[in-house]
C-alpha cells in the first residue's frame, strides 16, 4: 500500500518587515554594468612570422569556412564571407572559384552576383566583370540593378558604344519609365540629341502615358525645337483619342503655346478640350483657361469662360440631384443666353423628364413652371405653336388631376390659344378643366375671359355653375351682383344679394352685407338700406354693425336745410343709445367701451356740449383686479391680474338691487317668525354683491 505523498513545508517567514536598505533593479544592473560581468575578453591577437605559419592559418581558416559551408550550403552570408577572406589573401583564383561554387548552389541570388561583379571590379579585372554582367542580365533580365552597373561599369571605361549596346539591349526587355530616362540622359551626355529623340519616340510608345509625352514635348522644347514639340502635342492628342486623353495633355499643350505667344492656339486648344472631354474631368481645365483669358483675353472671352464652367457646375448640381429645380432654372436660362434653340430644347427635356417622386403638390410646384418656361420659350423665342400647344397638353395629360391640379396652366394655354385666335378650343379646355377639377380660380379665370369677350349669357351660365360648386363663397355673390348692376339690371343684382344672405353657410357674410348695403345706398334706396341694417342687426349684435349704423344715419345729411342735418343728427343718436342698451344687457364691456368712445367722437363732431356731457357720464373707468387662473383640468395654477371696466350706469342700479335683496331677506325672516313664537326683530345685512365694489350693510327692519 502505497503511502499518500506528502506536500512540502514552505518556510514561514518570520519578519515581514521591509528591509532598512532596498535594492531596485536598476541599482542591480547598474552594478553589473560596473563590474562588466557579461563581456567577454577578446581573443588574444596572433603574429604570423612565416609562410609555414602562414599555410597552417590558412588552412585552419579555410577548413572552418569549408565545415561551415557543409553544415548548411544556403547560408549565403558564409559563402560571402568565404570568398571574401580569400580576396584578402590575395588568392583572387580562388576567392573567383567560391563565388562559382556559391553562384552554382544558388544562382538567383542577385547580392551575389553583385559582390561578385564587385571583387572582379575592384581588381581591375574587366572582362570578367563585363562576362559577369553578361551572364547575370541573361539569367535575370529583370533585374534592372544588373543593367545600371553594367552601364554604369562601360561608361567609366569610356566605352560609350559598349554602354550604348548593353542599353539597347537592356531596352528590348521594355524596362520600367526609370530605365528609358536614364538612356535618355546617357545620350544627352554626349550630346546625341538624334538619338535622345528616338530613345523617346520608343519609350512614349512602351509606356504610353500622358506625363511621358508631356516629357517629350518639353524635351523637344528645351532643345530649341518648337514644331517638334507642337508636333508631339499633337500626336499624343491623336494617340489618346477622346476616350483617354486628360485634361493635363491640353494644359501643357496649352501652356507651351502661351509660352510661344500664341494665344490664339491657346485658345483654341481650350474650346476643343472643353468641347471633347467630359465635363466630370474639366475642372484643372476651366482654371487654366480661365487664368489664361485674364491675362491675356477680352471682355467677350473671359465671359465665355465663366458661362462655360457655370455650365459645368450646373451639370454637376442636376447629376447628383435630378429634382433639383432650382438648378435647372439657372441651367435654363443660361442656356437660353446662348441663343442655340436646338440644345436649348434639349435641356428642357432632359429637365422635364425628372417628374417628382410622389403625388403631392408641394413637390410639383417647381416642376410645373420648368413645363411654363418651356411653352412660353417655344411660344415667344421659337415661335412655334405647335410645338407649344403640344407641351401644354402634354402637361396637363401627365398631371394627377383627381388628386389636386394647377389653375393657372388651364388658364395660360387657354390665353395661348385665343392669341393663337382659336376661342372653340381655349373654351373646350376651360370647361375641360373645370368639368375634371373645379377650383374658384378656374371659374374666375373663364368667367374673366368671357366679360372680355362680351359674352354675357356665357357669364351668368358660369356664375351659376360656380355657385353650384361652392354656395359658400361670398365674393362669387358679389361678383355675380356686381356684373348685373353694371348691365343694368338693378332687380336681378338685388335678387341675387337675397339669395346670398339666405345662405345658411358664409365664409365671409360681413362683407356680404356691406356690399349688398352699399349696393342700396349707391341706388339712393334710403330705406332698403336701413331696413337690411335692421335684418343685420337681427342676426348679430356686434358693435361695428352698430358704428357703421350710425355713420350711415349721419351720412344722409346731405340736405341744404339745417333740418335734415339735425334729423339725421338725431337718428344717429338714437341708433347709438340703441346700441348702448343692447350691448348692456349682453354684459359685452369692451364693446360696449369701442361703442361709447365713437359716440363720444360723433357728440363731439355734433357740437352738442349737452350729449357729450351725457356721453361722457356713461364712459366707465379703468380699473385692475386680481382672478384665479384655472388649468383644463380643474387645477388652480395662481393669480392673474387683468384689467375690467366700471360703468357708472351699472352702479346706479346697484344700490336698488341691494334694497330689494335686503327686503327679500327680511320678508324671509318675518315668516319663520310667524310659524314659531314670537320674537323680536334682528338686524340683518344682505349677501355681499358679485361686483369687486364693496356692498353696503343695510338694516332689515320695516
Amino acid at each position: 500500500m502505497e503511502r499518500p505523498q506528502k506536500m512540502p513545508k514552505v518556510a514561514k517567514v518570520k519578519n515581514k518587515a521591509p528591509a532598512e536598505v532596498q535594492i531596485t533593479a536598476e541599482q542591480l544592473l547598474r552594478e553589473a554594468k560596473e563590474r562588466d560581468l557579461e563581456i567577454l575578453p577578446p581573443p588574444p591577437k596572433q603574429k604570423i612570422s612565416d609562410p609555414a605559419e602562414l599555410a597552417d592559418y590558412q588552412q585552419r581558416k579555410r577548413k572552418t569556412f569549408e565545415d561551415n559551408l557543409r553544415k548548411n550550403r544556403m547560408v549565403v552570408s558564409h559563402w560571402i564571407k568565404y570568398a571574401q577572406w580569400e580576396e584578402q589573401q590575395q588568392e583572387i583564383q580562388r576567392a573567383r572559384s567560391i563565388w562559382e561554387r556559391a553562384l552554382d548552389n544558388e544562382h538567383r541570388n542577385v547580392t551575389l552576383w553583385l559582390k561578385y561583379a564587385e571583387m572582379e571590379m575592384k581588381n581591375k579585372q574587366v572582362n570578367h566583370a563585363r562576362n559577369l554582367w553578361d551572364r547575370a542580365v541573361t539569367i535575370m533580365p529583370r533585374v534592372n540593378q544588373f543593367w545600371y552597373k553594367y552601364t554604369y561599369m562601360e561608361e567609366m571605361l569610356e566605352n560609350v558604344a559598349g554602354a550604348r549596346q548593353v542599353f539597347e539591349r537592356w531596352m528590348e526587355w521594355q524596362p520600367e519609365e526609370q530605365a528609358w530616362q536614364t538612356y535618355v540622359n546617357f545620350e544627352l551626355r554626349y550630346k546625341e540629341i538624334d538619338r535622345a529623340r528616338e530613345v523617346y519616340e520608343r519609350f512614349v510608345y512602351v509606356h504610353p502615358d500622358v506625363k511621358n509625352w508631356i516629357k517629350f514635348a518639353r524635351f523637344e522644347e528645351s532643345h530649341g525645337f518648337i514644331h517638334g514639340s507642337r508636333r508631339v502635342f499633337e500626336r499624343a492628342v491623336e494617340f489618346f483619342g477622346d476616350e483617354y486623353i486628360e485634361e493635363r495633355l491640353f494644359i501643357a499643350f496649352a501652356r507651351f503655346e502661351e509660352g510661344q505667344k500664341e494665344h490664339d492656339r491657346a485658345r483654341i486648344i481650350y474650346k476643343y478640350a472643353l468641347d471633347h472631354l467630359a465635363k466630370d474631368r474639366t475642372q484643372e481645365l476651366f482654371k487654366a483657361y480661365t487664368i489664361h483669358e485674364k491675362k491675356y483675353g477680352d471682355r467677350a472671352g473671359i465671359e465665355d469662360v465663366i458661362v462655360s464652367k457655370r455650365k459645368y457646375q450646373y451639370e454637376q448640381e442636376v447629376a447628383a440631384n435630378p429634382t433639383n429645380y432650382d438648378a435647372w432654372f439657372d441651367y435654363l436660362r443660361l442656356i437660353e443666353a446662348e441663343g442655340e434653340r436646338d440644345q436649348i430644347r434639349e435641356t428642357y427635356e432632359r429637365a422635364i423628364s425628372n417628374v417628382p417622386p410622389a403625388n403631392e403638390k408641394n413637390f410639383w410646384r417647381r416642376y410645373i413652371y420648368l413645363w411654363v418656361n418651356y411653352a412660353l420659350y417655344e411660344e415667344l423665342e421659337a415661335e412655334d405653336a405647335e410645338r407649344t400647344r403640344q407641351i401644354y397638353k402634354t402637361c396637363l395629360e401627365l398631371i394627377p388631376h383627381k388628386q389636386f391640379t394647377f389653375s393657372k396652366l388651364w388658364l395660360l394655354y387657354a390665353q395661348f390659344e385665343i392669341r393663337c385666335k382659336e376661342l372653340q378650343r381655349a373654351r373646350k379646355a376651360l370647361g375641360l378643366a373645370i368639368g375634371m377639377c373645379p377650383r374658384d380660380k378656374l371659374f374666375r379665370g373663364y368667367i374673366d375671359l368671357e366679360i372680355q369677350l362680351r359674352e354675357f349669357e356665357r357669364c351668368r351660365l358660369l356664375y351659376e355653375k360656380f355657385l353650384e360648386f361652392g354656395p359658400e363663397n361670398c365674393v362669387t355673390w358679389m361678383k355675380f351682383a356686381e356684373l348685373e348692376n353694371l348691365l343694368g339690371d338693378t332687380e336681378r343684382a338685388r335678387a341675387i344679394f337675397e339669395l346670398a344672405v339666405q345662405q345658411s353657410r358664409l365664409d365671409m357674410p360681413e362683407l356680404l352685407w356691406k356690399a349688398y348695403i352699399d349696393f342700396e345706398v349707391a341706388l339712393g334706396e334710403t330705406e332698403l338700406a336701413r331696413q337690411l341694417y335692421e335684418r343685420l342687426l337681427e342676426r348679430t349684435q356686434h358693435v361695428k354693425v352698430w358704428m357703421s349704423f350710425a355713420k350711415f344715419e349721419m351720412g344722409l345729411s346731405h340736405g341744404e336745410s339745417g333740418q335734415d342735418a339735425e334729423l339725421n343728427v338725431r337718428l344717429a343718436r338714437r341708433i347709438y343709445e340703441r346700441a348702448n342698451d343692447m350691448l348692456r344687457q349682453l354684459g359685452d364691456k369692451e364693446s360696449r367701451v369701442l361703442l361709447l368712445e365713437a359716440w363720444r367722437d360723433f357728440e363731439r363732431d355734433a357740437s352738442d356740449s349737452q350729449a357729450l356731457q351725457k356721453v361722457m357720464d356713461k364712459m366707465p373707468r379703468r380699473i385692475k383686479k386680481r382672478q384665479k387662473i384655472v388649468s383644463d383640468e380643474g387645477v388652480e395654477e395662481g393669480w392673474e391680474e387683468v384689467f375690467d371696466y366700471i360703468f357708472p350706469e351699472d352702479e346706479m342700479a346697484r344700490p336698488n338691487l341691494k334694497l330689494l335683496a335686503a327686503a327679500k331677506m327680511w320678508k324671509k325672516q318675518k315668516d319663520v317668525t310667524e310659524d314659531d313664537e314670537p320674537a323680536p326683530a334682528i338686524a340683518s345685512e344682505p349677501e355681499p354683491a358679485t361686483d369687486p365694489a364693496p356692498a353696503e350693510a343695510t338694516s332689515g327692519g320695516d
